[in-house]
């Protein structure tokens, strides 16, 4: 039967049937041997990233925790892989290097995206202890008292000693209207702590204003540079633009997406200012650079900091002071400066990796030192309960000076 017979035959139009029939063919086909050919190279980069490892001393103990291990039911192949991989990284000894398993990895990303539930505070491992970094505004740690600097020794009065950062955050985390206890040691006075967690919303900026013989001051505080921070930003510029001076506080904030730093900072210097220098683990640096939008470059300024102002926080003072000379109040700041990225794995699961470090325009490095004031000026545990605020009191003194 030839083709023109075949295209009719039995009323069917059988040349359109074989032209798809080959089509899919060709395409299953074509996707099962490009399905094997990317197999095939993970499988290569997976025996590359192994050569290293001794792969018969780790086959032999999972082997022997199948065959003795007492509890046999308890053996879960997914727990000893994710259990592999935690060991590896932790192995590094960098806190900021962590891996997510899938539940782990969701409530990571919540708490990013601005909330959460919890006490609201954000910790960070320096000089082998467990220090708060900040309490979030208005959160229930802020409430209660809990401050910058306070080294956490005990949740729930069980030690958190060589325990990991991530499980003393999940200690510390839970649901909304239960209670957690924290031991603190705060100049070396050991203090206890019972807090009720509740939803966590960051807030991100606020603006005051104060007036003084006629000069128009602007208290701008920024809490968090999270991914709302700039549209935030934003909506203040034109009340901003409008005053004498301004002053940027910056205390008690942990920092956030770097992004967000480079977008306000831009509005504060010139088009292609250095924001900060970041050098990989090649030893190559790349600079960024402000956009210049320039609204807000021409108002005087002056800055606080304190122990709490890590990571993004401590990228902006270092930057106005580097470019602009602006003079920095309050406290030596975290010195939290290096560069995260996130990488999303395979079955829901992720691992924050450590890929670089930050120094400021000038050339300084942040990590493990941080951003010195120009003027030190302390706030004490009684200066807090009396709501009193030196450091603030000496930065309005610092911008009056500038305005006069």
């Amino acid at each position: 039967m030839n083709l023109k017979a075949m295209k009719n035959w039995g009323g069917v139009n059988w040349t359109i049937i074989v032209v798809v029939f080959i089509f899919f063919t060709g395409s299953f086909l074509g996707g099962f041997y490009f399905n094997q050919y990317v197999w095939q190279k993970k499988y290569d980069s997976a025996q590359e990233n192994l050569k290293n490892i001794d792969l018969i001393l780790l086959s032999d103990v999972i082997s022997e925790l199948n065959n003795s291990f007492v509890d046999s039911e308890k053996i879960d192949s997914k727990k000893i892989t994710y259990g592999v991989i935690e060991g590896a990284v932790k192995s590094l000894g960098d806190p900021y290097t962590v891996f997510f398993d899938p539940k782990d990895s969701k409530e990571f990303k919540e708490d990013i995206s601005g909330s959460f539930n919890g006490v609201g505070i954000q910790v960070g491992s320096k000089e082998g202890k467990l220090k708060v970094i900040a309490p979030i505004k208005g959160s229930p740690a802020d409430k209660a008292g809990i401050l910058p600097g306070d080294i956490i020794l005990q949740v729930d009065k069980a030690s958190i000693s060589d325990m990991p950062i991530d499980d003393v955050i999940k200690k510390i985390k839970g649901e909304k209207g239960t209670k957690v206890s924290l031991t603190i040691s705060r100049d070396s006075k050991i203090k206890d702590f019972e807090i009720k967690r509740d939803l966590i919303k960051v807030p991100t900026i606020d603006v005051s204003i104060k007036e003084e013989k006629g000069k128009k001051i602007a208290i701008l505080s920024i809490y968090h540079f999270s991914e709302e921070l700039y549209a935030d930003f934003k909506k203040e510029i034109p009340v901003l633009a409008t005053m004498d001076g301004i002053i940027l506080d910056l205390r008690s904030n942990p920092g956030g997406l770097v992004s967000q730093t480079q977008e306000v900072i831009s509005w504060f210097l010139k088009k292609g200012d250095v924001v900060y220098i970041q050098q990989d683990r090649m030893q190559n640096k790349e600079t960024l650079t402000s956009f210049g939008y320039g609204g807000l470059e021409n108002v005087p300024m002056v800055l606080i900091i304190n122990e709490g102002s890590a990571s993004a926080a401590e990228i902006m003072a270092g930057a106005l002071r580097d470019n602009k000379g602006i003079k920095i109040i309050g406290q030596n700041s975290y010195g939290k400066g290096t560069v995260q990225k996130v990488v999303d794995l395979y079955d829901g699961s992720s691992v924050k990796i450590t890929i670089a470090k930050w120094f400021t325009p000038s050339g300084l490095r942040i990590q493990d030192v941080g951003i010195k004031p120009d003027i030190e000026v302390k706030i004490s545990e009684d200066d807090y309960l009396k709501d009193k605020d030196p450091q603030l009191d000496k930065a309005l003194e610092e911008i009056k000076k500038i305005i006069k």
